[in-house]
């Protein structure tokens, strides 16, 4: 926001990038294949439920996505730093565009088995693992420096706002194209597929019309495992940093494998509404999250000396806040809880990213910044799949028992005051 004031004498960055054809031509394409991947996310452990009604086989076909798309991440980047970013693109979208285009056509014929989606998830997890690498590349390319920052505000107040949306205009189709019965409820299942297949297309023909630079790949000789090496040791050389990415896997594990797990149980088996009840709570989830985001903004900055514990208190609000929601008796309980999970997730976000950004060296910036990515989903698969194993015990237990591992996690973590006192200690990137 500083920059954007700075800026706004010479012009107006906001003006200026949504004046930017091909700027504009990836934030529509991307915005309405995002809110397809909405309808997609909701479809699919749905659709899991309804052929065998066991949270571990929904459990193991998310984690068979999640895993090949943690592999393969930093793969897709050193691909992405070779080719352009919008032939990987191109080549990711077409390959989603087709397997979810198989995929409603199996759904709407009826013939979808459990092996076909376990098949077809390992090759969408392959599929995302070189798309957003490339994705996340597209925008420097195609605006100004000094506007990056007003393009990065675009892309990702329009991903949030997606799934604000998605989530619950997912679950009413479901709900209004079935009647209880689970042929009815196929498909609404199946339309939703169709609808994100249609996103894709829409994607292929934005970014075919997309202008790039001719010299868009970067030249490296570096090797792609020293490089990785190097910003390992960075961050496990410095105690605070190391600490936080800990605790950013711990939180992966033991928060988020659980509520993705938890929730559409939840919805199935315990609230009236069903898929609407599953797409409300993930829509207060983004939503809170946007409240989260611009509290971050508006609200002064915690002292340094005291960010640490304010941090990790919220992180310790997050696992109360699950274990509330494992004894939630109703959709609007659990949905209020969601708003506020959201709204704390939203806030450490921000604030930790910064601080993670104004730590590292320069040099390092990116490699940190995708270590944080992998921190954050690499042991996502793992808690997916024993979150589902748990839930078939007891939902109540998984949820409970995780926030209460989240919430002593973050007490504990401040005890340490050296994690307490998270200095930006800018002069270490300088």
């Amino acid at each position: 926001m500083n920059n954007l004031t700075q800026t706004e004498g010479k012009a107006n960055p906001m003006k200026e990038v949504l004046g930017n054809r091909n700027f504009r031509l990836l934030w529509i394409g991307e915005g309405v294949s995002v809110l397809g991947d909405h309808f997609y996310m909701i479809a699919l452990p749905w659709l899991v439920l309804q052929l065998t009604g066991d949270s571990l086989a929904m459990g193991t076909v998310l984690a068979l996505s999640a895993i090949p798309r943690a592999l393969l991440m930093l793969v897709g980047g050193a691909l992405t730093d070779r080719f352009s970013p919008r032939s990987l693109m191109l080549a990711s979208n077409t390959a989603r565009f087709v397997l979810v285009s198989l995929l409603t056509g199996l759904v709407f014929s009826e013939h979808v088995e459990m092996w076909m989606l376990y098949t077809l998830s390992i090759l969408f997890g392959v599929a995302d693992a070189f798309f957003y690498p490339a994705q996340s590349s597209m925008a420097p390319q195609l605006v100004k420096k000094d506007h990056l920052q007003a393009a990065n505000s675009v892309i990702h107040g329009t991903m949030m706002l997606t799934m604000l949306a998605g989530p619950v205009l997912a679950g009413l189709l479901i709900a209004a194209l079935g009647d209880g019965h689970t042929e009815s409820s196929m498909k609404g299942i199946a339309v939703a597929f169709g609808l994100d297949a249609l996103t894709f297309l829409v994607s292929l023909i934005t970014l075919a019309f997309i202008k790039t630079p001719q010299n868009s790949s970067t030249e490296t000789s570096e090797n792609i495992i020293e490089s990785i090496r190097s910003g390992l040791n960075f961050v496990w050389n410095d105690v605070p940093l190391r600490a936080f990415f800990f605790v950013v896997a711990a939180v992966t594990f033991f928060f988020n494998g659980p509520f993705n797990i938890g929730v559409p149980i939840l919805a199935d088996t315990r609230f009236s509404e069903g898929a609407v009840a599953y797409g409300t709570i993930l829509s207060t989830w983004g939503a809170g999250s946007l409240v989260g985001m611009a509290l971050a903004g508006m609200l002064p900055r915690p002292n340094p000396k005291r960010m640490g514990t304010v941090l990790l208190s919220l992180v310790s609000v997050m696992g109360i806040g699950l274990a509330f929601l494992g004894v939630s008796t109703s959709t609007l309980i659990a949905a209020v809880i969601g708003l506020v999970l959201g709204s704390v997730n939203g806030y450490i976000n921000v604030f930790f990213t910064t601080w993670v950004q104004s730590r590292a060296p320069k040099a390092l910036i990116g490699r940190l910044m995708s270590l944080l990515m992998f921190a954050s989903t690499g042991l996502f698969p793992i808690s997916m799949a024993l979150a589902g194993a748990v839930s078939r015990m007891d939902v109540t237990i998984l949820l409970t028992v995780s926030g209460a591992i989240v919430a002593l996690l973050g007490i504990l973590m401040t005890l340490n005051p050296t994690v307490r006192a998270m200095e930006p200690a800018a002069q270490i990137g300088d």
